[in-house]
């Protein structure tokens, strides 16, 4: 089954580098794209990408969706030409053993190694241990005084993954957050007169604190807030039913609530009206942990009328993050359907 949506502009996406701080490659790509889509685009002083599409009244809604991925920084290079890390994002360390990164110096980038010793060289207390992301060393292949000549502290390191479809999804690492600014460029893309002025937001440093949307909060001061993310869906082996949260091939996820939000209950009860009339299929998402710009665009410059879309989504913050097509899919249709039907006169007060 071929993907319904522009899967060569996703795989652009995902692949791209870009951690918290330093989104330079994945900004340029993303105001390529909405560039011919919006009527003003912009850039701030953190890096947050806003592109306009200006609506028949002054009447504003900010859709977002964060640029960074989770990545790292390089802390020390040793004498003997390995790397140690300083973690940039939310890692989980157990999965980053024997994994190919990228390090990005000022001039090239740079294939190295995440290393793991064999198994039956270790004691049972060392292989039933769980290490510390400064505990892991990248092994670049190069002797000590080549390295250290190539790579400086400071260099960025990410995940070195290609994104592929294997079987009715899509997997790759930055799917956090990256199909998510794909379902905002598809939305720009099929939106031509609104009737309230549209910010199609790409914000930096989300998995570091939400810090772009803060800002951007302030700077913009919406009428409306959505921000798009995706969310846990461990539909797998191991979970009970009540602890999916979500369920890939189920349709796109409507926020209720995570650790840093409550969403707005009269946006959530119109996403689900108009996913009702277009026939677009949908689960509810209560997610027990984790946060998202959701909250940053709720309180960043008073109260702010705030809901959220997400992408269900198995194996988080790892580089296997999978995503179904449908799913993806029904995401982009719902926020364009959202935003076509949305006049300024629904009222979300409470």
């Amino acid at each position: 089954m071929a993907a319904p949506f522009d899967f060569d502009l996703l795989q652009e996406l995902t692949e791209t580098s870009g951690v918290p701080g330093y989104e330079d490659r994945i900004r340029e790509v993303v105001r390529r794209e909405l560039e011919p889509e919006v009527d003003e685009l912009q850039t701030d002083g953190m890096g947050n990408v806003v592109g306009t599409l200006n609506g028949n009244s002054d009447y504003s809604v900010v859709v977002a969706a964060h640029m960074d991925e989770i990545g790292f920084m390089v802390r020390h290079v040793t004498d003997d030409g390995f790397v140690q890390l300083d973690a940039l994002g939310g890692w989980d360390p157990r999965v980053l053993k024997a994994q190919r990164v990228t390090i990005h110096t000022d001039d090239e980038d740079i294939t190295g190694l995440i290393g793991s010793v064999p198994p039956h060289t270790l004691d049972e207390a060392e292989r039933e241990s769980t290490p510390d992301v400064s505990d892991l060393h990248v092994d670049t292949g190069l002797d000590g005084q080549t390295a250290n000549e190539r790579i400086s502290r400071g260099d960025l390191v990410t995940l070195n993954q290609t994104t592929e479809r294997v079987g009715d999804n899509v997997t790759g690492k930055a799917l956090d957050d990256r199909s998510c600014l794909f379902t905002i460029i598809e939305a720009a893309r099929r939106i031509e007169d609104p009737d309230v002025t549209i910010h199609f937001a790409a914000t930096v440093q989300e998995e570091v604190g939400i810090r772009g949307a803060r800002a951007l909060g302030v700077d913009l001061d919406p009428d409306l807030a959505l921000a798009l993310d995706v969310t846990v869906a461990n539909d797998v082996p191991g979970f009970e039913a009540a602890d999916h949260v979500t369920e890939l091939g189920e349709g796109t996820a409507i926020k209720l609530k995570d650790s840093s939000v409550i969403a707005n209950p009269k946006i959530h009860q119109r996403l689900q009206s108009v996913a009702d009339e277009a026939e677009i299929d949908f689960q509810l998402e209560v997610l027990p942990a984790g946060g998202t710009d959701t909250a940053g665009f709720q309180r960043a410059g008073g109260a702010v009328p705030a809901g959220a879309i997400s992408i269900p989504t198995r194996y988080l913050h790892t580089v296997t993050e999978s995503a179904h097509v449908d799913d993806i899919a029904a995401t982009i249709d719902l926020l364009t359907a959202f935003l076509e039907s949305e006049t300024g006169g629904h009222d979300y007060t409470l």
